[in-house]
């Protein structure tokens, strides 16, 4: 399955804008003919050219398993209307199954990784992995550069946030099923 005709590049040097305001994200990975996705909520974006990010990924999860053999993942961004989706991606094992299967999540495939996009999300950032076996170890805490991203034409045109519908924002997760949707935008003039 290809990516729908909606779905278009985000340029790299504005990546960093489908993170900084602190969503949940689904992460993915793939390696050896398998796959597996998990919730997040503890990421941020680092830096702009190359684009880099930062997520905690627990040394349980099968997603870290994929992800420390292939070297890449996806970073991607669930909107409302998909929080009952993450709440179960986020309390699901990938370790004795195929969790996409297993929920029925689709996918596409990425431009330049194996690890698939979730079809549903809004955004998606394609990451290869920067090796810092020290604070992965030690901290669960994991560096990528992001080597393609893609978003929801109608929601992020001209490299920024907007939220047509309610159930387009993206959530942000507090704990035990508790989760807010980004608020109302507004500008301040005088910046890009």
């Amino acid at each position: 399955m290809s990516l729908p005709s909606n779905i278009v590049p985000v340029p790299l040097p504005k990546a960093h804008r489908l993170l900084n305001h602190g969503p949940t994200v689904l992460v993915s990975s793939a390696h050896g003919g398998r796959r597996n996705v998990m919730a997040a909520a503890w990421n941020m974006t680092l830096d702009f050219e190359p684009p880099k990010i930062a997520v905690v990924i627990d040394r349980s999860t099968y997603t870290r398993e994929l992800l420390e053999a292939s070297g890449e993942f996806v970073i991607g961004l669930p909107s409302r209307a998909m929080a009952a989706t993450v709440v179960k991606v986020g309390s699901t094992t990938g370790h004795d199954g195929d969790k996409f299967a297993e929920l029925g999540l689709e996918s596409y495939p990425a431009a330049k990784v194996a690890a698939p996009l979730v079809a549903g999300c809004v955004a998606w950032l394609e990451c290869r992995l920067i090796p810092e076996p020290h604070i992965q170890q030690r901290y669960d805490l994991f560096l990528g550069e992001v080597i393609a991203a893609w978003a929801e034409a109608e929601v992020f045109p001209d490299s920024h946030w907007q939220f047509p519908s309610p159930a387009q924002r993206t959530i942000h997760h507090v704990a035990g099923g508790h989760f807010f949707v980004t608020g109302e935008a507004f500008e301040v003039p005088g910046r890009s």
